[in-house]
């Protein structure tokens, strides 16, 4: 015996080994390497996200400023040049450099370029100077391009400046010109911080700085050769003062300081401006220098650690796999009182707990689904299932108890049986039970068993129900609709079989009845009586009702009053309604 085992014992013990340490060192390789590749695009992603977020941020804001502007200027261009007079022209721009502070000096001219009015914050204004303004460049790119902003200067050498044109809709409304101060902008700019050290700059269309958080560098007024750009390896740009259309908007490059740095740009629509937002590449990509040194850790304490976790489980595990397997080959006999002990003090143990909670779990299933499979042979399967989750049949105990009782039966098939084939019969009766039974456990209702083509069931009994009655109502009308679609189809094929349905509610008494495997739920008493006859009172696609039930409907369905009926063991003539379908119309 000991000597059959042994080798088995090595055999198990290299394959564990070996199984072991490569499931624990090769995820971690796969994912150390898997985790550095995705960290570092994740965080490029993010970085990348980041400054374009804060690039397209900006140039919004300074779109907005822009625009706010134009808005403004909007007033002057409204009205005829011809239907305002010199004082109301020179309020109303007064008015403006009140409204909007960036403007230094506003000018109106009409549309051959002659001057209106120039009013400055530095000089004395002028009225209808009669200037011509044709020449300077601003209205000259407004008349031929509609272009409304002009080139960057630096006025005086330090402040930078740009003209603003915009033009009435109609020809005899003028054109208004206003110099803005863009040293506002600064604000926007200084205001954003990208981590510790990055920031962001604004250059013009040839890459002229106009904001920087450092002011002093604008008011300097440097020129594109202050930017010394180096795209990032493999080149994306040639340089990166304007980024061009399908280009990266996020490359590398050397800084002003001479590190590198990433940074991410949008352009400012209108003047065709370029935001940056630049942040140090050494701060940038700080957590993926990290995260790689942690993985290179993480992977030579994984060998060490692996080897050590193989040759010791390695060891522990044979036994209890073959005590395992003899349990699981016992209980897939059917022994489910067998029991594994493991006394190893770890994950195995436990194993061998659960596999016999397991053992007992399957045992008690096996006898819950013995007792449900005898339940169900006279209760709807939801309501075998209730007994069984109370683990108690006192639901189907002998009692009172208020009832909504329902028949069903389908009309002329003694007649169509008399001469259709055996198979044709039992066809016909596959496809109606069929659709019986879906809707009964839909609805929730008691199936008390069959009667050849017939059926009774009952609602709130053994389980209560809310308004049992409307249930009831719907369920009937529910099982009409679908029997007549089979109707429908029986008739095209010359069957002439019907379906007609009655249904009454009140007191009965309810429990089981039968005898020693063969047991049935029902009811007794009059009501079931009077569902009954009112089911063989109803014509093909007819509920027929009683007065007590209809009043207990109420308004929920339409009803038809079909009169006083006298129906078979029932001395007095009953009031019979019918439920309208939903076509609204009863068959008489």
């Amino acid at each position: 015996m000991t000597t059959a085992a042994g080798p088995l014992r090595r055999s198990l013990f290299r394959k564990y080994f070996t199984t072991i340490f490569a499931a624990v060192l090769l995820p971690i390789i796969v994912g150390g390497t898997i985790e550095a590749w995705l960290g570092y695009r994740d965080q490029r992603a993010s970085i990348d996200s980041r400054l374009l977020s804060e690039a397209r941020a900006s140039s919004e804001r300074i779109s907005s400023f822009l625009n706010s502007i134009i808005d403004q200027m909007g007033w002057a261009v409204q009205l005829p040049v011809a239907s305002v007079s010199p004082e109301e022209r020179r309020f109303d721009a007064l008015r403006l450099l009140r409204q909007a502070p960036a403007i230094t000096e506003f000018a109106q001219a009409d549309r051959q370029g002659k001057e209106l009015l120039r009013v400055s914050r530095i000089v004395p204004d002028i009225m209808d100077s009669g200037r011509d303004l044709s020449r300077e460049a601003s209205f000259q790119e407004l008349m031929e391009n509609g272009s409304r902003f002009g080139s960057v200067h630096f006025s005086r050498g330090s402040e930078p400046y740009m003209a603003i044109a915009i033009a009435g809709e109609k020809s005899s409304t003028g054109v208004a010109i206003a110099e803005v101060n863009l040293k506002l902008i600064w604000s926007v700019i200084a205001n954003i911080r990208v981590g510790q050290k990055g920031h962001a700059h604004v250059r013009d269309r040839i890459g002229r700085l106009i904001a920087h958080p450092e002011i002093v560098r604008v008011l300097r007024g440097e020129d594109p050769g202050d930017l010394m750009a180096v795209p990032e390896r493999p080149a994306v740009a040639d340089d990166i003062t304007q980024v061009p259309v399908g280009s990266n908007p996020v490359i590398v490059r050397r800084g002003d300081s001479g590190a590198w740095v990433i940074a991410g740009s949008a352009i400012v629509p209108g003047p065709n401006w370029t935001v940056y937002v630049e942040q140090p590449l050494s701060e940038a990509f700080a957590p993926i220098y990290a995260a790689l040194w942690r993985t290179g850790i993480l992977l030579i304490a994984g060998i060490a650690v692996s080897a050590a976790l193989a040759y010791v489980l390695a060891g522990r595990i044979t036994g209890p796999i073959r005590l395992l397997e003899q349990g699981a080959t016992k209980i897939g006999a059917g022994q489910f009182d067998h029991r594994v002990r493991i006394d190893s003090g770890d994950e195995l143990q436990e194993l061998a707990e659960r596999f016999n909670t397991m053992a007992d779990e399957i045992a008690l299933s096996k006898e819950r689904s013995e007792r449900i499979a005898r339940l169900r042979q006279f209760l709807a399967p939801q309501v075998a299932e209730l007994i069984e989750i109370e683990g108690s049949e006192k639901l189907l105990e002998s009692k009172q108890a208020d009832v909504v009782v329902v028949f069903g039966d389908l009309r002329n098939f003694t007649a169509f049986s008399a001469k259709a084939e055996p198979g044709e019969i039992m066809a016909v009766l596959e496809e109606f039970f069929t659709v019986l039974g879906q809707l009964v456990q839909k609805h929730e209702a008691t199936q008390t068993g069959f009667s050849g083509d017939g059926f009774m069931l009952l609602l709130n009994a053994p389980v209560p129900c809310d308004d049992p009655v409307g249930l009831a109502a719907r369920m009937a009308v529910d099982i009409q609709e679908a029997v007549q679609e089979l109707v429908f189809r029986w008739t095209s094929v010359g069957y002439g079989i019907g379906f007609g349905m009655g249904m009454a509610a009140g007191a009965a008494t309810v429990g089981r009845i039968g005898y020693e495997g063969r047991l049935e739920y029902t009811a007794i008493g009059p009501v079931v009586n009077l569902a009954s006859r009112l089911c063989s009172a109803a014509k093909d696609g007819q509920i027929l009702i009683d007065a007590a039930t209809a009043r207990q409907i109420g308004p929920a369905f339409p009803l038809d009053d079909l009169g006083e009926r006298l129906l078979k063991g029932f001395e007095a003539d009953t009031r019979v309604f019918a439920i309208k379908m939903k076509e609204g119309r009863v068959c008489e």
